[in-house]
């Protein structure tokens, strides 16, 4: 298979695997990963002398996609997915039928090893852990004990790959107890780190620095700091700017909460657009307006955000609003702008962020949105060897100079020569109002963005202690916090009526669990359990497992 470009990832990594050599790989997210394992699992499998007839595979999900475009000239291998969303039932037919490769989150396969009886791995060749980091960081640490435990008791050698963007301290446990004499291959941009010229890097896992972080080559990183009483008004013309009045852009706006997802998509829909799109926001916008917005949360079903990947994926420009669901392993080309406009955790949920955009070569842009007491984060991302250059406010917000509908009385129609400051503030000032008239516009909008303030601030209290003196609940001045929800003032008794939610999903970072390669059973799966008893009726067994961590319920 011969490709036109190959990434670094891809020629230092297929050679080791077609060797079939252990490997751990740590590569800038959107390098290629993917294919860098991809290519040397089905070039190992499509030799295989017993076959499978294939049938007509539905789900449509990223590493599947990519798997089955390698497969189209191998119709006799067949993959197959195991996520949360689809009927067990579904599954278990399918695990039946026969399927070599097999793409599943961790907990899904757990589920499956405690009570499908069919599922078996007999023959397996291959265990591939993608995003691993991400899947420990998301407390899957026991589902994999599970796991690899399952698979050792029922094949004696097997080739190992684990893959990951950044390098922790449980990825390098994990690859000390699942991976046998292992080549770790790191690639580092040269404009990245110049005091490592070097790009690959062979050794021991624990030897590999866990600090360093891989950029994207052609990646700008921008930060504006923002009073919070305007936070809102910037992110609206920053949008306007860009995919408005700008050449087209693809943009990831990120938020801390499903609720603040879903206020600021209905919101930014009325104001933005109003009228009959902003009422039915399935039906496209105006072709002449050049906003489309979406939205993709933890809490929306499966088939939905499903959909809403697809549409993503597939449009030339757009607005996607998100939580840290689409923060990893999503690949979504052409997106030019990354936004967070909440702060992440750690500097390696920053990169997972921004490494959706200037994937393997293309150009991007980022920009963090931070408040005056939160700037020190700056100096925080920097000591890891993260630099962003700082963008003013005053020059996101002249964008609304170009939009008549935000004009003040004092300009009446007049032309404006250059850009006033004193228009500008003008303008800003009469886009907030449109946003709180709104919010006010009845006590069940001002309910709903009451409701999103409350997950704000929840979200704000789970802030590393490492970060607490620049994310500090009591460093927020609640009012002007309010006006970023478009509310006038700071709802009463806030603190009571959050204290009154103890249901509520909040973002709290799962602890970290030991691995114990004695328990064979791990009893907190991620998913609940059948016991139907189950008879294999196919000719094929797993050949290959490839563990993902898809979007998950509540982020």
């Amino acid at each position: 298979m011969q490709m036109p470009f190959q990434p670094h990832v891809q020629k230092q990594t297929i050679p080791v695997l077609l060797k079939g050599k252990d490997a751990l790989v740590r590569s800038q997210t959107g390098s290629g990963k993917t294919l860098a394992y991809g290519i040397p699992l089905v070039q190992s499998l499509q030799g295989m002398k017993s076959k499978i007839q294939v049938c007509t595979i539905e789900i449509t999900l990223q590493s599947f996609d990519t798997v089955q475009k390698l497969l189209k000239p191998f119709t006799w291998i067949v993959p197959g997915v195991l996520m949360g969303g689809e009927k067990r039932k579904s599954e278990k037919a399918r695990l039946r039928k026969g399927i070599n490769i097999l793409i599943s989150t961790p907990g899904r396969l757990v589920d499956h090893i405690k009570s499908t009886k069919c599922i078996h791995f007999r023959r397996i060749q291959w265990l591939i852990m993608d995003e691993a980091d991400r899947i420990l960081d998301m407390g899957f640490e026991k589902d994999v004990t599970v796991i690899l435990n399952a698979l050792n008791a029922e094949s004696e050698r097997r080739q190992n790959v684990l893959l990951s963007a950044t390098l922790t301290e449980g990825v390098t446990r994990l690859a000390n107890i699942s991976l046998h004499d292992p080549v770790s291959i790191a690639i580092v941009e040269e404009t990245w780190d110049r005091t490592t010229p070097e790009q690959e890097a062979i050794g021991s896992p624990a030897r590999m620095e866990e600090d360093g972080f891989a950029i994207p080559e052609k990646l700008k990183q921008h930060v504006v700091v923002v009073p919070s009483k305007l936070r809102l008004v910037t992110l609206a013309a920053f949008i306007l700017g860009k995919c408005k009045f700008e050449k087209r852009h693809k943009m990831i706006v990120f938020f801390s909460s499903c609720e603040q997802v879903e206020f600021h998509y209905k919101l930014l829909l009325k104001v933005l657009l109003g009228g009959q799109e902003a009422e039915e926001p399935e039906r496209l916008p105006l072709p002449s307006s050049h906003l489309k917005f979406l939205r993709l949360h933890g809490n929306m079903e499966q088939e939905e955000r499903t959909a809403v990947f697809q549409e993503f994926l597939q449009c030339k420009t757009g607005i996607l609003l998100c939580t840290d669901v689409a923060a990893r392993g999503l690949d979504l080309p052409q997106v030019t702008w990354i936004v967070q406009y909440n702060a992440p955790a750690s500097p390696a949920e920053y990169v997972h962020r921004i490494g959706r955009t200037a994937r393997i070569g293309c150009h991007g842009n980022s920009l963090l949105v931070l408040t005056p007491s939160e700037a020190e984060y700056v100096n925080s991302l920097a000591s890891h060897k993260i630099n962003v250059s700082e963008m003013k406010m005053e020059d996101i917000l002249s964008s609304l100079m170009k939009d008549d509908r935000f004009q003040g009385r004092r300009w009446g129609t007049k032309k404006s020569r250059g850009t006033n400051p004193q228009e500008v503030r003008e303008r800003a000032t009469v886009l907030q109002t449109e946003f709180e008239n709104y919010v006010h516009s009845g006590e069940g909008t001002v309910q709903w963005a009451k409701k999103a303030l409350q997950s704000f601030l929840r979200s704000y209290t789970t802030y590393p202690k490492t970060l607490k003196h620049i994310f500090h609940i009591k460093s927020l001045h609640l009012g002007h916090v309010a006006k970023s929800f478009g509310l006038r003032d700071a709802p009463q008794n806030l603190s009571a009526s959050m204290a009154a939610s103890p249901g509520k999903k909040t973002k709290l970072k799962p602890k970290r669990a030991v691995f114990d390669q004695t328990n064979l059973i791990n009893t907190n799966s991620a998913s609940g359990s059948s016991n139907d008893p189950e008879h294999r009726t196919g000719s094929q067994e797993i050949l290959a497992v490839i563990l993902v961590c898809l979007i998950r319920q509540g982020m």
